[in-house]
């Protein structure tokens, strides 16, 4: 029987089972993947929620609420974090200390049919998988409307954003349970800011685009949807996201080959696997792999303040190759 209702769709993605069979092997991996899928398959029953499907390494699922939806996917961080946890015991396989979740979130009108779900809203959930970080739970302007106000404080909007094989941009919301900035920065150095930043300049051959905090967020990507597009066969359609969150700009890695940093001209390489780093300074953005061949994908930054900037002389720059 096909049935169109309004639903709030859900897609759960794991990440870091990869290590798990070069570490396990095929078959232990295997099952190890399929328990934790099934753990956090329980936050949707516990939530009143259908779960649709599972697909391979994550799952999809329908809940008549928003609320009942943010509520499950809150819970299967939470359950994820006891596998986690198990991993950093004696004796207990490394690769599940790597084991991170991606969640998203949208609702709109659903066809129901065959025990699948089917429209726009499910699209939208997929297809925002693409643009959250490890342990990151994006969700829809939609989606937000209907959770609990004290909830919804919780989530910043990282405004809208280019959805692959939609023409409209769609308002996207992330849950702030990420460490602060300044906690991030700390693992690349001491940064010190004399004023908050106003802008930051990307430079990828001759593709120079300065955007300001409100352009933010920046999708780096070979996609044309993207925000920066790199056209290079080594960079992901949707490769990492640049936000403007308290008081600096921070670096996410959206890709499966990682986004590497080097702080100033010669400073150390910061690799970035689904992680976050705040920006500050200048320096080069590696897309897929670190900024030391002169043939890869690279996009050198410089965080501006426009209070300080003098204008160049035309066709000049402060970034140094």
């Amino acid at each position: 029987m096909t049935q169109i209702r309004d639903r709030t769709v859900l897609f759960a993605d794991l990440r870091g089972s990869t290590g798990l069979f070069e570490t396990l092997g095929n078959a232990e991996a295997t099952s190890v993947v399929t328990h934790t899928v099934s753990l956090i398959g329980q936050a949707v029953d516990g939530c009143g929620g259908r779960l649709v499907k599972t697909l391979g390494d994550g799952l999809m699922a329908v809940f008549d609420t928003p609320r009942d939806g943010v509520k499950s996917a809150i819970q299967m961080h939470e359950l994820l974090k006891k596998v986690v946890s198990r991993g950093r015991q004696h004796g207990a396989s490394p690769g599940l200390r790597a084991l991170r979740l991606q969640v998203a979130l949208a609702r709109g009108e659903v066809v129901e049919m065959g025990g699948d779900c089917f429209g726009d809203a499910v699209n939208v959930a997929a297809r925002l998988l693409d643009h959250a970080g490890d342990n990151e739970i994006l969700i829809t302007a939609e989606v937000l409307q209907g959770v609990a106000s004290n909830t919804k404080s919780r989530f910043r909007s990282l405004d809208r954003i280019a959805v692959r094989g939609r023409a409209e941009p769609v308002h996207v919301y992330v849950l702030d349970g990420a460490p602060s900035s300044d906690a991030a920065a700390t693992q690349f150095g001491e940064v010190v800011h004399s004023m908050d930043p106003d802008g930051i300049r990307l430079v990828w051959l001759d593709l120079d685009r300065v955007f300001d905090i409100d352009s933010m967020p920046i999708v780096l990507g070979r996609s044309t949807q993207a925000t920066y597009c790199i056209t290079d066969g080594r960079v992901s359609r949707s490769h990492a996201r640049i936000d403007w969150h308290g008081g600096s700009f921070s670096l996410t890695d959206l890709s499966y080959n990682g986004t590497f940093v080097r702080f100033g001209s010669d400073g150390e390489i910061v690799s970035l696997r689904r992680g976050s780093c705040t920006l500050h300074g200048s320096g080069v953005i590696g897309l897929g792999s670190a900024p030391l061949d002169a043939t890869s994908p690279t996009v050198r930054f410089e965080v501006l303040h426009f209070a300080d900037t003098e204008p160049l002389p035309l066709g000049t720059s402060r970034l140094k190759g």
